[in-house]
């Protein structure tokens, strides 16, 4: 596809759900303690508010005490100018999810499609840039699932990439993120990936590698709270920063990102 400038972080909306007391819950890789959800449902206000202050129209959606992982929206679904793509999320406990966010979609394109196949995808593995979009294969994405994922991409005219991502790392997204402007923020291992070519790169510092998972949202960039080498280093680079609080979120393996969907209407 062709450089789409701002494809990747110039967004008019969002849809986020409100985090449920279940989300104590939740999928983890590694057991830091439950999420409370009062703490957490506090920490999404403030999120919200960052982006509604960035310039987005949010929609938030009812908690889902059924799926403790249902706040993190960005996993069942994938949105692009020209409509949205219902995933097919690896974990079990999750696949519900998919039809309860299907209506919130509708609601604000007039193309919403499934994922062809039986493969699965979460949107925790893919990452938009302005000129391809890269998918991640991972214990929650699997090389079916990505292959038919890049083909209806390229079927709407995106390029699209699949790549191995590294051990140890949950989702694509955990290691890296856009920051715009040609510029990507990753882990050391990402870097060595070889992912991303001759693209400028901002190295997350060893020690913070959660802090690689942040969003570039029109003129800012939302960084997670208690990083300072790697706010120091997005600053650095030229970038404007809002620090937000993802303590409970973290919990749960969930970073900034996991906990939109952002897009770019008409």
């Amino acid at each position: 596809m062709a450089h789409r400038d701002g494809l990747s972080w110039t967004f008019t909306h969002a849809i986020t759900r409100t985090p449920s007391d279940s989300v104590a819950n939740g999928l983890r890789a590694v057991d830091a303690g439950n999420p409370s959800g009062e703490a957490f449902r506090a920490e999404h206000a403030a999120y919200v508010e960052a982006l509604r202050a960035a310039g987005l129209t949010v929609d938030v959606l009812p908690p889902l005490e059924d799926y403790p992982d249902s706040c993190f929206v960005e996993d069942p679904a994938f949105c692009l100018p020209n409509g949205a793509i219902l995933l097919r999320p690896g974990a079990d406990s999750r696949k519900g999810e998919v039809s309860e966010i299907r209506s919130a979609l509708e609601a604000r394109f007039d193309r919403v499609v499934e994922l062809p196949g039986t493969g699965h995808v979460d949107g925790g593995d893919v990452l938009m840039l302005d000129d391809e979009i890269l998918i991640g294969l991972s214990a929650r994405t699997d090389r079916e699932g990505a292959m038919a994922f890049a083909m209806l991409l390229g079927d709407w005219g995106y390029n699209a990439r699949v790549a191995d991502t590294p051990e140890g790392v949950l989702h694509f997204k955990t290691a890296c993120s856009t920051l715009g402007d040609g510029v990507i923020l990753a882990t050391q291992a990402m870097v060595d990936s070889g992912f991303f070519g001759d693209r400028k790169v901002v190295v997350v510092q060893e020690g913070e590698e959660y802090a690689a998972n942040v969003i570039r949202v029109n003129d800012v960039v939302l960084v997670p709270e208690g990083y300072p080498k790697t706010l120091s280093a997005i600053e650095g680079a030229g970038f404007r920063t809002v620090v937000l609080p993802t303590h409970e979120a973290r919990k749960v393996d969930g970073g900034l990102s996991c906990l939109s969907l952002r897009f770019a209407l008409a």
